[in-house]
């Protein structure tokens, strides 16, 4: 049974009177111009619209206010450039090649932006591109080397690399609207990729915000002692914040003192501190000195350790959340100043979720909610008849058909996402769509040491396996446990459950192809 498939609708461009999803009516025929911007490592959690224990995102939520709301995105594979490759390919990682951080994306195989050039769209990739490769098929790219840096950062562009002075996520989004205003034909429709550095580790806020969120205390996650019991391959990973070895004192706190030694210290000093200029370091300095001093005469161990670590982790990485917020603000602005919003799709996503101390951790690559959830916004004219909440399952391999739709064009064959216009366009969700999502994580060994797992999740259920150096399943009700913890697989009660699970992951490995059905049948 294909649970996976929709049917694709008419193309949209040019058919309708179009509004603005916060201004007057426009009696136009213009396509839609597409506005895609993706940050990384950017959770729901620190995300108003989303939660607002913990943050406000106020240019974030007027995305969501003025059009929908995911609340069930997903992403193929939890991590930085596999999720991109999704994005640009519509299709899972096994398919597109990039099944990993350090594999070279192929840029000669189709993809979304090569087909919207085709259909007459002009192209422009700004920012973190992160796929050891140059970008192809775009009219304008602007990217940095890499994951980047935030400060006095360097860009590649097809004249070569260039060092420009001040803080990525501002650059990234004046480089953006440099390209709106000077750089296209005005004449022709438009897809704007905006990539921001932010809030990659480790998390350096901008010198505006250095004192932001200094006197908040945020709430510890229930799970945030969680012991792992009956989860493997939960027990054996490395991004507990409490953990010295997982979390640096210096590199990701920036608690650096003379005489003081970690694991990542030197990367600190040669890398993002010593990228701040002179007035930048002062002001550094002058913040963060205090903090350290305080730190150290404190000589905090236990717990004491782990929740002051997770309350320094929070603040900086919810310093550069602001900045990226702000800097969406000002898209959203020019966009309305133009008078584009009229025929503007504006798309906000992030490359996967992250951990905000759930279960212990920072970082992301699980299966679990967290992590494999992400934030998904957009801003929608008012021919779009639906608002509000989408609870359907979606997946970023739904994207790049979605923007081919968009732009009233042919959806080749083999991309395996679904356009997501069908939710956009009527009240009523189609009945036929997707009632389950696949995941295939592979970057074992690597960074944090998270094993190798696929799996499949349901409205209510997710069931997963960790492969190779282990043998390890676990099966959750989300209903009854939505922080993970109660490992049910094997349990009596779960037979039936268990079984037709199993049933509909080998019917998604043979759908999407996956060739690791062959090595472990179902």
């Amino acid at each position: 049974m294909n649970l996976n498939k929709t049917n694709l609708i008419a193309p949209i461009a040019g058919i309708a009177a179009l509004t603005s999803c916060v201004g007057k009516a426009q009696q136009e025929t213009k396509p839609l111009n597409i506005v895609y911007i993706m940050t990384d490592d950017h959770t729901r959690q620190m995300m108003s619209c989303y939660d607002n224990r913990h943050i406000e995102t106020p240019n974030l939520d007027r995305i969501a206010e003025n059009g929908v709301i995911f609340r069930n995105a997903y992403v193929a594979n939890s991590i930085s450039a596999p999720s991109r490759a999704c994005l640009l390919t519509g299709k899972h990682s096994h398919k597109n090649g990039k099944i990993d951080n350090i594999t070279s994306f192929d840029g000669t195989q189709q993809t979304v932006q090569q087909l919207l050039r085709e259909a007459g769209y002009q192209t422009a990739m700004i920012g973190k591109w992160h796929l050891d490769s140059k970008p192809t098929n775009f009219d304008h790219w602007v990217i940095l080397p890499g994951q980047g840096n935030y400060y006095q950062p360097d860009f590649i562009t097809p004249e070569g690399r260039k060092n420009f002075k001040g803080y990525a996520t501002n650059l990234i989004t004046d480089f953006g609207l440099d390209w709106l205003e000077n750089g296209r034909d005005k004449e022709k429709p438009f897809c704007l990729f905006l990539h921001h550095k932010a809030a990659h580790r480790n998390w350096m806020p901008n010198i505006a915000h250095l004192k932001d969120y200094e006197d908040k205390t945020f709430e510890l996650p229930d799970n945030f002692y969680d012991d792992y019991l009956g989860r493997k391959a939960a027990s054996i990973q490395e991004m507990n914040i409490a953990d010295n070895h997982d979390m640096d004192v210096v590199h990701d706190l920036k608690m650096l003192r003379t005489g003081v030694q970690t694991r990542l210290s030197d990367a600190y000093i040669k890398g993002e501190y010593a990228r701040l200029d002179s007035a930048q370091k002062e002001a550094w300095n002058a913040h963060y000195q205090p903090i350290i001093n305080k730190f150290y005469s404190s000589n905090l161990q236990g717990k004491e350790l782990a929740e002051w670590k997770y309350q320094r982790y929070m603040r900086d990485y919810a310093k550069t959340i602001k900045s990226m917020d702000e800097n969406v603000g000002r898209v959203l602005n020019y966009l309305e100043k133009n008078r584009m919003m009229e025929n503007t799709i504006i798309i906000y996503t992030s490359d996967q979720g992250f951990y905000m101390g759930e279960h212990g951790w920072f970082d992301k690559r699980f299966m679990y909610e967290e992590s494999f959830s992400t934030p998904l916004v957009m801003c929608l004219p008012r021919q779009f008849k639906k608002r509000g909440d989408i609870p359907q399952l979606v997946q970023n391999i739904d994207f790049a058909p979605t923007m081919l739709e968009i732009a009233g064009a042919k959806i080749p064959s083999d991309i395996q996402g679904v356009s997501l216009l069908p939710l956009l366009k009527n009240e009523k969700a189609p009945t036929n769509w997707r009632k389950s999502l696949y995941y295939h994580y592979y970057e074992y060994p690597g960074e944090h040491a998270v094993r190798r797992h696929y799996g499949v999740k349901t409205e209510r259920y997710k069931f997963i396996h960790f492969y190779d150096d282990i043998d390890e399943w676990e099966l959750f009700d989300l209903q009854t446990d939505p922080m993970e913890m109660n490992n049910l697989y094997g349990k009596i009660g779960y037979e039936e459950i268990t079984n037709e699970l199993r049933a509909e992951l080998k019917q998604l490995q043979e759908q999407y192809d996956d060739p690791i059905r062959k090595k472990f049948p179902l």
